[in-house]
């Protein structure tokens, strides 16, 4: 089997690297690689590319995630989020090949404390949700086989995130103050790409029988879920117990509200996911998001 993979040097991507390299062949591609088009804002070169790699599987792991500069940067955040996904379904479809997208808890308005399910209603409230949404709305109507794993509070051990950040100024600082009326599940990017690798191997026996092929959207998640606040002080309590000196212990972490950190993006409130489909679909079951956290954080410390 051959697969290709497109946003090699993300956080998701990196981790991909390593759990589809037991499905088959993997051609990695990030947007300056050479020999094969990965650049999303040239939407011939990947149609080219993926006619002259010929895979049965197009992992897609690229997009435009800057939240906030998206706001001033709509057309370049729709061609990387939903025109050149929109190029990998319609080649996906001609060449019967599947297609593994990631989406976001940000196609929602962040109302209401209920896990979003994948019959709920999008209603994007910033440019990069609208933008995400118009590419899961492409690749439905491409017709190709496809798996959109919607995702939240993604985080990698590679790379900024925001355990390092907290750590950061935990030591520059006696006291810190993050968002505590924001919820999601913070989901390790490792966690994702097994997750993934998993379902790959799961849909490519039932390749011809239409009827069986679980085609669509899933929520994929860590069990669970916290505020940024409390996603600090578990951080930080985790710290501590390794023995790391900080300026700023759990108990002096503030919480705030939404209102007290302005961003140009407005981000939603209820970013929970229910992984409910996921799991009677492909028998995988999210652990809770601390067990994610607690691994990243004994890599990094």
């Amino acid at each position: 089997m051959k697969i290709l993979l497109f946003g090699k040097g993300g956080q998701v991507g990196w981790e991909l690297q390593r759990a589809l390299s037991v499905l088959g062949e993997v051609v990695a591609l990030d947007f300056d690689s050479t020999g094969y088009c990965g650049d999303f804002s040239n939407l011939a070169g990947l149609a080219d590319t993926v006619r002259r790699v010929q895979p049965q599987v197009i992992v897609n792991a690229a997009a435009h995630t800057a939240v906030d500069k998206a706001e001033s940067e709509t057309e370049l955040a729709r061609t990387i989020n939903a025109l050149a996904p929109d190029v990998l379904a319609q080649e996906a479809a001609r060449q019967r090949a599947w297609l593994i997208h990631y989406s976001t808890d940000y196609v929602f308005d962040g109302s209401g404390e209920r896990p979003w399910t994948e019959t709920d209603t999008p209603a994007p409230i910033n440019v990069y949700g609208q933008t995400k949404l118009d590419g899961e709305r492409l690749i439905q109507a491409s017709g190709c086989q496809h798996l959109i794993f919607r995702t939240s509070w993604v985080y990698g051990a590679r790379g900024g995130n925001f355990a390092k950040t907290m750590l950061r100024l935990a030591r520059e600082r006696e006291r810190l103050s993050v968002i505590d009326d924001q919820i999601g599940a913070p989901t390790g990017a490792d966690l994702l790409a097994d997750i993934t690798a998993h379902a790959i191997r799961h849909v490519l026996p039932l390749v011809g029988h239409n009827d069986l092929t679980p085609s669509g959207i899933y929520h994929v998640a860590a069990g669970g879920h916290t505020s940024w606040h409390g996603y600090a002080r578990f951080v930080l309590e985790t710290a501590q117990e390794a023995g790391v000196a900080l300026k700023a212990t759990p108990e002096s972490v503030d919480p705030i509200p939404t209102s007290g950190f302005p961003t140009p993006a407005r981000r939603p409130h209820n970013s929970r996911l229910n992984t409910t489909l996921l799991q009677n679909t492909f028998g995988l079951y999210p652990p809770l998001w601390q067990q994610g956290v607690a691994r990243m954080l004994a890599e990094i410390l």
